[in-house]
């Protein structure tokens, strides 16, 4: 009996030490790489001037227009718009809706433990779409439109949209200061890309 005990623990011991090692094996993979210095990305940008080939899509040409000088560029356009519209209205819209779509992620998950006392959470996340009154969601429409329409001064096209030579995304909306170190912007910029992609 006492011999099946200690069995009965070592098999238990192991089972745990496999598991914790299991966990850890599965979190290192979620860590994130480090991030290039400007030096390095500079290099890169050189490298993918040259190159032929995209760097997402290995056996797609690169498209001329994708140099690798925008954040978070790696020569994707599959279906090749930019060759047909501008490359900084196609940014501009990524970067919107990226931040949409951020912003949409935290609310997702934010109903879930959040409830407005004037309305009741759906059966899911989705369902909670359909809770929301007709006239709450003109509201929304209509607030997406005026906030649009007013941070370009009403210009949204591709022609008159950066006439003034702003970049993309860029709103002058930056009250913290993120901008006055150049290294520190890039990588924010890169970020913000990569996760406003992810969230989308």
């Amino acid at each position: 009996a006492a011999r099946a005990a200690m069995i009965c623990s070592w098999i238990a011991m192991f089972t745990r030490a496999s598991i914790i090692a299991a966990l850890a094996a599965t979190a290192s993979a979620f860590t994130a790489p480090a991030l290039p210095t400007m030096g390095a990305r500079k290099a890169a940008v050189s490298t993918m001037q040259m190159q032929d080939k995209s760097y997402a899509m290995p056996f797609l040409s690169r498209p001329p227009v994708l140099d690798g000088s925008m954040a978070g560029d790696v020569g994707f356009d599959p279906l090749g718009f930019t060759n047909y519209f501008d490359l900084k209205w196609l940014r501009e819209a990524e970067l919107k809706h990226g931040r949409v779509c951020m912003l949409g992620v935290v609310g997702f998950l934010a109903q879930e433990f959040v409830t407005l006392p004037q309305f009741d959470n759906g059966a899911t996340p989705l369902d909670d779409f359909f809770v929301v009154p007709a006239p709450g969601l003109w509201q929304v429409f209509f607030t997406i439109g005026f906030v649009e329409a007013f941070s370009n001064n009403f210009k949204l096209t591709p022609g008159d949209m950066f006439a003034e030579g702003r970049a993309p995304g860029d709103l002058g909306f930056d009250p913290l200061g993120c901008g006055k170190n150049p290294d520190a912007l890039a990588r924010r910029q890169l970020v913000e890309v990569k996760n406003g992609r992810l969230a989308m």
